[in-house]
């Protein structure tokens, strides 16, 4: 299926920027939403709870003064993540907030998100769900999603183990809905081979976190600059959940990022606490396999207008090829 053509004329390039814990905050939702890619960011990044309306009336204000500055420009929506858990306390409220400012993209993750589902149908917003598996984009599918979004080996965050070659195939099968890649992007030509894999649309975050509007220390952008793959480390044991982590920061909190035990899907606690509060994610910091192909810190829209760049040259080497 191909994008739906009101979300595609809001695109200058079929990109996603993922949601970050902690990093995706308004200033870089804006600058990804005018550079014409969709920006993202976790609804529990907003915290407290309040903060959560202002996020949004501040982005939505942002966009819609950048598109009467700039005419003709293509200026993509903005999605809010949320995590569909029981542990989750805060979700009825924030999706009460996402339903009564009419978010465009709702990008929900864990489990299947029937009544969010029902909720955004009803303004007439999308819902995209991110999986890790077969079985879990087919309950997705169930609940009516307008989007999977394949989360794959070397993906920063909560990812899965599989290749996207195969699981991507597995799910296009299966599935007619827009459907999205996720795992060790970083440039123009990855997205258009995403493309070529069968997907829609690409799904970028390690990327965004070496960017002068990511909310993330000095030091955490300049590790993702000094990273290869081979620094990353996939464990359970900070969040219960797989995921991959800077084997620098793991490292420099004082664990041995070699023999990480497991850890207990019990452990997991959303929408409670400050943020700041959580040494786990405070400390160990996120990132997928390609690092290694990020070489420098850069503004949003630079870095968009390079892979714009990129875009073109790869579709025209393979049409030369």
């Amino acid at each position: 299926m191909a994008i739906p053509e009101n979300l595609k004329s809001q695109l200058r390039l079929p990109l996603i920027g993922a949601p970050m814990f902690i990093v995706s905050q308004p200033a870089l939702v804006i600058a990804q939403c005018t550079s014409g890619i969709i920006g993202s960011f976790p609804a529990l990044n907003a915290r407290p709870q309040s903060l959560l309306e202002n996020w949004i009336r501040q982005i939505k204000d942002a966009l819609a003064q950048y598109r009467e500055e700039h005419p003709g420009v293509s200026v993509a929506p903005f999605a809010v993540n949320q995590i569909v858990h029981a542990s989750n306390t805060r979700l009825y409220a924030d999706m009460e907030t996402c339903v009564k400012h009419e978010v465009p993209i709702i990008i929900t993750s864990l489990r299947p998100p029937d009544e969010v589902v029902q909720a955004v149908h009803g303004y007439g917003g999308l819902v995209f769900h991110d999986v890790i598996s077969l079985r879990h984009a087919q309950k997705a599918m169930q609940q009516g999603v307008d989007g999977i979004i394949t989360v794959c080996a070397g993906a920063g965050g909560h990812a899965g183990l599989l290749s996207p070659f195969a699981l991507l195939k597995e799910i296009r099968r299966e599935y007619d809905g827009v459907l999205i890649l996720s795992g060790c992007m970083s440039n123009g030509a990855d997205i258009l081979a995403a493309q070529a894999m069968g997907a829609d649309l690409a799904y970028m975050g390690t990327r965004f976190i070496a960017t002068d509007e990511a909310h993330a220390m000095n030091e955490y952008k300049q590790m993702i600059v000094d990273s290869k793959a081979a620094d990353i480390v996939y464990s359970s044991y900070f969040s219960g959940v797989a995921g991959n982590y800077l084997k620098g920061s793991v490292t420099r909190a004082g664990f041995d990022a070699d023999h990480l035990p497991e850890g207990d899907l019990s452990s997991m606690d959303f929408g409670k606490g400050d943020a700041n509060e959580v040494k786990a994610w405070r400390d160990i910091w996120s990132a997928g396999q390609g690092s290694g192909s990020v070489d420098a810190v850069l503004p949003v829209a630079e870095l968009i207008r390079r892979m714009q760049e990129e875009y073109q040259q790869a579709r025209t080497r393979l049409a030369a090829g």
